[in-house]
C-alpha cells in the first residue's frame, strides 16, 4: 500500500521553500520547484525509514506490527 502526502511548495525570493503537511521536520529548498519535489522525495523517504527503524527497535521482543488506515 502506497501513501500519498501531501507538499506546500512556492518560490520565495528566487528559491523554492517546502515541506510535507504530514510529517514534521521534513521541509527542504532547491533551485528549481524540480529540484524541491525531488529533495522532498528523498527526505520524506528517509524520515519514513528513520521512523520506522527506531519504532520498530524501541518494543523488544514479543510485539504485533497492525496496517491501520485513517
Amino acid at each position: 500500500m502506497q501513501q500519498t502526502y501531501t507538499a506546500v511548495v512556492k518560490e520565495d525570493e528566487g528559491r523554492w521553500v517546502g515541506w510535507i503537511e504530514e510529517v514534521p521536520g521534513v521541509n527542504c529548498q532547491g533551485a528549481t520547484r524540480t529540484a524541491l519535489v525531488e529533495s522532498l522525495r528523498v527526505t520524506l523517504a528517509e524520515a519514513i525509514a528513520f521512523n520506522r527503524d527506531e519504532a520498530s527497535s524501541a518494543p523488544g521482543r514479543g510485539y504485533e506490527e497492525l496496517p491501520i488506515a485513517a
